[in-house]
């Protein structure tokens, strides 16, 4: 192999993002999901055969990618590298060892190139139905939650599993649809694979360990130099959520030393009856996401910028729920951690945090049935993603109905109406809905939803910040508080299955950001602006 300059291997990691930005197209092109396919739920990217993330998709979800990079670990233990043959590949959605519930599917294929194992790739993206009680929280343990994968072989040396296709296709309302799904995921990882082939040889290389060895290191210098930029010590934080049948609090210690920032989530409260826990990867993913945007932002996220962060929650606790304990809605309480951890830094390092937000992802997960279908499905089940407003910024107002941390689109009006018998009849800004003060928070939407078939839908609801709107910060207002409710005035519960009768419409106002500093000090220009906007009421 030729001698490598440091030019050659910045231009090689650069090549890597590249590939697996063309890996995460692929699956979001090829998704049968609509919640992959127009919100891009999805991760990918690209492992050394050691197991340590190299690169990572622009394209996808910190949930998925941050907790996919300790999921290789457990496929290398199920299946050691010695004994990975071509044509292989993996597959799992166990929560603990995955990304976190049983809705997203991890799929990894191990890379040979001249009889060797060179790398690895993993792809994980959100299904919209793989059976049990549905993607709410209602569940009370995980075994009710959906059809529950171990570490398999999907291909064994290019031969399907059949039978665990045919397990798959039995436990699901969607059987075209997942089964569609998991052949994207095993399709994107197979082209990741041959455009790394061809960059190996274009650049005349055999393997990629100086290749790893260099991103992980420069990566990992690169974020502790700014982590020596900032002020040590440690600085606590607590927020309260609604939880399920009782307010959840979360509470952080963030430690900031010479060699790492540690977080740890001593006193957060205990693991709900309800499917709102977390695995501690997926608390781990959102813990360091936040970190990073506000440490190191422009350093790539791989297993070097990530060794940096460390992650504790006590065993029991929500963050850090054991099996078997209730996952699926795990994003409403994992999403949240960004803010708790600013809530932290702002004490240390005030002009680099946003106030809060809605953070959690308000996912409208919809299932009724259908007369005469024909489609392969039994009925529909999907979830129209939709989002709150961020908080406000130090220089800036807060981002309205903007995915923050999650990073997700919102599903379109026009897609969600062509795969469901339903009408949208509103979804619009929320005026007035994000906190007042020097800079406003983002504002929250409207989505106003009736059948189209005069058939009753379900709605599994999964929202918080109702009871607890986002803080505002530096005397700026709280944001408006969610809502969950029908035209006719009924209010519905903000998490749990219930049905829409025909004729009624179901109203969904998500919340708004909380704002920062004194709304005195706020700018005449930008209140003229709000107003004449319709963002505030006059």
């Amino acid at each position: 192999m030729r001698d490598l300059t440091a030019i050659d291997l910045q231009i090689m990691w650069d090549r890597l993002i590249a590939v697996v930005e063309e890996q995460a197209q692929v699956l979001l092109r090829t998704a049968f999901s609509s919640i992959v396919r127009e919100a891009g739920d999805l991760s990918a990217g690209i492992f050394d055969a050691k197991g340590r993330m190299l690169a990572q998709a622009v394209t996808g979800t910190p949930g998925h990618v941050n907790s996919m990079a300790l999921s290789v670990e457990h496929f290398l233990r199920h299946f050691p590298a010695e004994t990975m043959k071509p044509g292989d590949v993996y597959i799992t959605n166990d929560p603990w060892m995955g990304t976190g519930h049983l809705n997203d599917f991890v799929v990894t294929t191990p890379v040979f190139r001249r009889g060797r194992l060179i790398a690895l790739f993993s792809c994980t993206s959100h299904l919209m139905d793989i059976g049990g009680i549905g993607f709410g929280p209602d569940a009370t343990d995980v075994f009710m939650e959906g059809l529950y994968i171990p570490f398999l072989k999907l291909f064994d040396e290019g031969r399907a599993n059949e039978t665990l296709l045919a397990m798959i296709r039995a436990n699901t309302r969607t059987p075209v649809d997942t089964i569609g799904d998991v052949y994207s995921l095993a399709n994107c990882n197979e082209v990741g694979a041959e455009r790394l082939r061809r960059m190996m040889d274009e650049s005349g290389i055999d393997d990629l360990d100086r290749l790893a060895d260099h991103i992980c290191d420069r990566s990992r210098a690169a974020v502790l130099a700014e982590i020596a930029k900032l002020p040590k010590g440690a600085w606590s934080n607590t927020m309260t959520i609604d939880g399920y049948e009782a307010p959840v609090v979360l509470a952080a210690k963030v430690t900031v030393s010479g060699e790492a920032i540690t977080v740890d989530y001593t006193g957060t409260s205990a693991a709900a009856r309800r499917g709102i826990n977390v695995p501690l990867a997926y608390t781990t993913a959102y813990t360091v996401f936040g970190l990073a945007c506000v440490v190191a932002p422009r350093v790539p996220n791989n297993a070097g910028s990530l060794s940096a962060y460390r992650v504790t929650a006590p065993v029991g606790t929500i963050l850090n729920a054991q099996k078997p304990a209730a996952v699926l809605a795990r994003h409403i309480t994992g999403q949240m951690l960004p803010d708790v951890v600013f809530g932290c830094l702002r004490q240390a390092i005030p002009d680099r945090v946003p106030a809060e937000g809605t953070s959690c992802l308000w996912n409208i997960t919809l299932r009724g049935r259908l007369a005469d279908d024909d489609s392969g499905n039994y009925g529909f089940a999907t979830t129209f993603t939709s989002n709150g407003g961020t908080g406000a910024r130090p220089r800036g107002d807060g981002l309205s109905t903007t995915a923050y941390p999650s990073g997700v689109k919102g599903t379109p009006v026009e897609i969600a109406e062509q795969i469901m018998p339903l009408i949208f009849w509103r979804k619009e800004f929320r005026p007035g809905s994000g906190g007042a003060g020097r800079t406003r928070g983002g504002l929250g939407q409207t989505i106003e939803i009736e059948s189209g078939i005069g058939q009753p839908f379900e709605l599994l609801a999964a929202f918080d910040r109702i009871d607890h709107p986002p803080r505002g910060r530096d005397g700026g207002s709280n944001g408006a508080p969610g809502r969950v409710g029908l035209k006719s005035g009924a209010v519905l519960k903000g998490k749990g299955t219930q049905t829409i009768a025909p004729g009624e419409r179901l109203v969904i106002e998500t919340s708004g950001g909380g704002g920062m500093g004194p709304v005195s000090e706020r700018a005449p220009a930008a209140v003229a602006r709000d107003v004449e906007d319709g963002l505030v009421g006059k």
